[in-house]
């Protein structure tokens, strides 16, 4: 399983349009080929920034995704509402207890 995070932050007045953006796109991006979660969280100290989860067969199914017209579209409309530079981790799940 692989994970990747990633860290996005708004300003206030435009935290609403990323999340109308993201509710759009969310199923699309859950269903892509490879997807196998997808979340997205909310600071508690900063609503402002946000978190997305998602979860990977392998490291090949990300990049599609990265290459595919979904993420361009997505992306492109994502990334003219930050307010920071949105920071990314790649990390292979060890342990995941329920």
């Amino acid at each position: 399983m692989f994970v990747r995070i990633v860290k996005m932050s708004f300003d206030k007045e435009l935290t609403n349009t990323f999340l109308e953006l993201f509710n759009s796109h969310k199923e699309s991006i859950r269903n892509f080929s490879g997807c196998c979660l997808l979340e997205l969280y909310q600071d508690k100290e900063n609503p402002n920034v946000f978190f997305t989860y998602s979860y990977w067969n392998d490291e090949a199914d990300l990049e599609n995704y990265r290459t595919s017209k979904l993420f361009k579209k997505v992306w492109s409309k994502t990334k003219i509402l930050f307010n920071d530079k949105p920071q990314a981790w790649s990390v292979n799940k060890v342990v995941s207890l329920k």
